[in-house]
């Protein structure tokens, strides 16, 4: 199975809550995904109750301390592992660089520890472009866009877009990504506006499958529950599900590239 970074630079797009649902959907599955917080917010680290009260406990600690991941999983209450956040995430940026170390280093751990053999590493990032989502999106074979239904979503998208493609001529390939509508709704005319203007911009890289807008996709979080647990029979688990079915059958979930694809990357300025 590969590694996912869930990523947008802009927030309030839905990107906690698809790591959080496609992880579920995984887990459902039989496999066993791995949760890795990127966010100084902690947001899917306090969903999954493992908000540590400490940064020693956290993947900072991996970051300052060289502390091995696999000594940070936690247990979580939704049934699968995570590695948590801590708001002392935010001093990433300021106090290891752009350089290759720091980048690489989420990579190379995590092959190092081997992680998500068995599932999924699923990377959910924080909203801005600095070390802590470089260093995911160069540890991923693969990189998950959630974009709401809205214009300033389009613009942003876009943005991300152009982003991953300067970033694939620093790793020397094509970094594959799939953005998926969320907070869709079916009434409002501009939701279908935004529909055919990301088939028109992104082709295949969009997701068939979209995410509508639901309260108990929105409920949820605040159950510290993911929707399959909070509400099995509502419109959001069916998006879930079928998002989770469509990257399954399209190999989005599926084995990395190969070794030569992944070479040490180089400074970011």
């Amino acid at each position: 199975m590969a590694r996912i970074a869930v990523f947008n630079q802009k927030g309030g797009v839905g990107k906690t809550t698809t790591a959080l649902n496609l992880a579920a959907a995984i887990a459902a599955r039989g496999r066993v995904p791995v949760a890795i917080d990127l966010d100084p917010q902690g947001h899917l680290s306090a969903i999954a109750g493992v908000l540590p009260s400490s940064p020693e406990a956290s993947v900072y600690a991996f970051y300052r301390d060289a502390r091995p991941l696999s000594g940070l999983v936690a247990a979580s209450s939704l049934g699968w592992p995570v590695i948590p956040a801590h708001i002392e995430l935010a001093k990433v940026d300021t106090q290891f660089g752009k350089g290759p170390n720091v980048l690489n280093r989420l990579r190379i751990g995590l092959a190092r520890d081997g992680l998500g053999e068995a599932g999924c590493v699923l990377i959910d990032c924080c909203p801005m472009l600095g070390v802590l989502s470089l260093s995911a999106i160069f540890a991923a074979e693969r990189v998950l866009v959630p974009v709401s239904a809205d214009y300033l979503a389009v613009k942003g998208a876009m943005q991300v877009d152009r982003t991953l493609n300067a970033l694939s001529r620093v790793v020397g390939r094509r970094i594959e990504r799939r953005y998926v509508i969320t907070r869709f709704d079916g009434r409002r005319r501009m939701s279908w506006d935004i529909l055919e203007t990301f088939k028109a911009r992104f082709g295949a890289d969009l997701a068939e499958s979209r995410i509508s807008e639901n309260v108990s996709i929105a409920e949820s979080p605040f159950r510290e529950r993911d929707v399959f647990a909070h509400a099995p029979a509502s419109r959001g688990a069916a998006d879930y599900a079928a998002l989770h079915e469509e990257l399954e059958a399209t190999g989005f979930l599926g084995e990395a590239p190969g070794p030569a694809q992944r070479e040490p990357l180089a400074a970011v300025a």
